[in-house]
Order: structure tokens, then sequence, then C-alpha cells
């Protein structure tokens, strides 16, 4: 059981930081990006290249974000100053186009050139080795210390939305409280996993350490520039790209900024995602992740970046209760309830979007659908 929750830790926070970079580009820009996994493909894949060849596991990674921002660089280039049907075209091609090329293109692993097909493993991954005791205990104290500034923040959360006679901001109050003190219990305890793992030594516990810290990082980095003039800026050109245009902005250099950055933080969720899966195949990038990251933002509310790391907790929470449980409810076989769980979440989200269109924690007079 904790080994599981430490599995889906790391899944919730990898996906988490996915869907940040798809919010940074549609949440708050207004960019469609329908292959948003060619982003994390070149990240992971990058990554795990460099480090056969015998590059350092940091060198390789950040070698990995700067081609996925590169990526971003190429197809901005090529249609921000189209329409924005155009964009959403272009990028699920993007998408597609990659993992075919890898999938039929040999790779060089190591000393030698493999077929993509093959897929490409025994590649390093961080803290794979048992580290010494200080260390072990020092992993555990930074685990701590993340917890308790998670709580910390989510307390500060909830009381900005302090209940007043309005309504509305009782309402508001009331949900920011849930979530707070669901969220709050979940930090409980997958610390109390991963403090039992790291000690026992897992190496997954380690990844899943690192995976929080640089989720707690890009948030921390997001949640500063989208309050900054570069952020307003962003929701300007989201809302009516003439207006920024008017007062003399870049529209187009603000949008280049936007779609490099946010596939540069997908890139560094490839390199986290190859580490999980400790082999990658082409496979493992099907156009299906990008539109498990826009599931995530509609239910966590485009334009908020708490709520995209709430939706991929929603999305990973509904998967793992779903794939236990729902067997032993619906007495289907494999192939009927896999097609079930999808059909349940599609139903899910059409209700929701009817109930609240603009996500559990998204803001309604921000709602740029139907625009």
């Amino acid at each position: 059981m904790i080994e599981y929750l430490i599995f889906l830790s790391v899944s919730a926070a990898t996906f988490a930081l996915f869907a940040l970079g798809l919010n940074l580009q549609w949440g708050f820009t207004g960019l469609i990006n329908f292959g948003h996994v060619a982003f994390m493909t070149l990240g992971a894949y990058t990554t795990v290249l460099l480090t056969l060849k015998g590059v350092p596991l940091l060198f390789s990674t950040a070698i990995g974000v700067v081609v996925a921002a590169l990526l971003g660089l190429v197809i901005g280039f090529a249609t921000l100053r189209l329409r924005e049907d155009y964009l959403g075209i272009v990028t699920i091609g993007t998408g597609e186009l990659i993992r075919l090329v890898i999938n039929n293109q040999e790779l060089p692993v190591g000393d030698r050139w493999v077929s993509g097909a093959f897929g490409v493993q025994n590649y390093a991954i961080p803290f794979s080795s048992t580290p010494n005791l200080f260390f072990q205990f020092l992993m555990i104290g930074v685990l701590n210390l993340l917890t308790f500034i998670t709580l910390f923040s989510l307390w500060r959360w909830v009381k900005t939305a302090q209940t007043s006679a309005n309504v509305a901001l009782k309402k508001e109050f009331l949900l920011r409280a849930v979530i707070g003190i669901i969220l709050g219990l979940l930090s409980i305890a997958i610390d109390i996993s991963g403090t039992v793992e790291l000690y026992n030594y897992n190496s997954k516990a380690g990844l899943m350490l690192l995976a929080l810290l640089v989720l707690a990082f890009v948030f921390w980095r997001l949640e500063f520039l989208v309050k900054s003039p570069w952020g307003r800026v962003l929701k300007s050109i989201r809302e009516d790209e003439e207006v920024p245009k008017a007062l003399g902005k870049n529209v187009f250099w603000y949008k280049l900024q936007s779609l490099m950055l946010g596939g540069a933080i997908a890139g560094i969720a490839g390199a986290l995602f190859a580490w999980q899966l400790s082999t990658v195949y082409p496979d493992n990038f099907q156009p299906q992740l990008t539109f498990d990251g826009w599931i995530m933002i509609i239910l966590g509310g485009s334009g908020n970046n708490i709520g995209a790391i709430l939706g991929s907790v929603i999305y990973y929470a509904y998967d793992a209760l779903t794939r236990e449980f729902l067997p032993k409810v619906i007495p289907l076989d494999t192939e009927r309830v896999g097609a079930f769980r999808i059909m349940f979440i599609g139903l899910i989200l059409m209700v929701l979007m009817i109930w609240r269109p603009q996500g559990i924690l998204g803001k309604k007079e921000e709602l740029t659908l139907g625009k």
C-alpha cells in the first residue's frame, strides 16, 4: 500500500508539472496546444540518451529542458501569427510526428545504435543507489520541511477567502476549506509513507522527493510570474490581444515566451516520467497524455496553478480507485471495465461543464470558452 501511494505521488507530481506547462499556455495565454506531449517526449528522450552517453544527470536534464523549449520556439515561429485553430492542428501533428520518427529511427544508445521501437533501457536514475545514513536523514528532513511548508501554504490559501456576509465568498471559503483539508491529509499521508520508505530506503521514495521538490519550485516561480506584469500581459492576450497591441506590447513575443516556458516545464515532466518508467518506448508518449493534461486543467480550473495540481490529484485518485474497486463492483471483463472508466470520467466532465464550467477553482469571469 505504501509503495503504491508513492507510485501515485510520483505520477501525480509529474503530470501536475505537465498540466502546469499546459495551463500556462492555455489557461493564462489562450494558446491551443493539442500536442503538449511532444515537449515531454523530447525532454524524456534527450535526458536518457545523454545520460547513456555519460553526461551527468543534472546536465542531461537541463539540455532536455532546453531542447523542449526550442521546440516551442520552432512551433511558435511557424504558427503563432496564424489563427488559433492552426496552432492546435500543428501541435497535435508535431506530437505524433516526433513519436513516429523516434519509433522508426535508430537511436544512439550508449556506444551502439538501436531501433527506437525497441525502447531505451538501463539509463541512470536519480537516487537509485542506497545513500549513507546521514543523507537518508537529510532527505527525510527535507520531505518533512516540504510537508510543513505545504500545510502552511494551504492554511494561508484557505484563510485568504475568509467568510463574510457575501454568499459567493462563503461558498468560496467552504470550497477552499474542503480542498485544503483533503490536500492537507494527503500531504501528511505522503509524508509518513515517504519517511518510512526513505528510512528503509526505496529508490522510488527518493524519486518521489525529487518530483515533489521540482513541483514545489516550479509552482512557486509560476505563481510569481503570473502575478507579475508579465503574467498580466499574458492574461490580456488571452482576453483580447488587440488591447495589449494597442498599448505597445509585442504580443507575438509574449506568446512565444509562454509556449517555450510551458514546453520547458513539460520537458522536466518528461525526464521525471522516464525515470519513473525506467524504460521508455515511443508508445509511452501517445496523444492521450495531452488530453489527460487537458482533463486535469478542466477539472481543476484553467488559469489557476493550484487548480492544475488539484486536477492531477483528482485524476490519479480516480484512476487508482476505479482500477482497484470497479472490477469488484461491476462484473465486466478487463477491456469493458477500461472502457467504462473512460466513459464515466467523460460523464463527470460533462456534469462539471454544466454545473461549474470554469472548473473547481477557476474564475467564471476569466472563462475563455466560447469567446
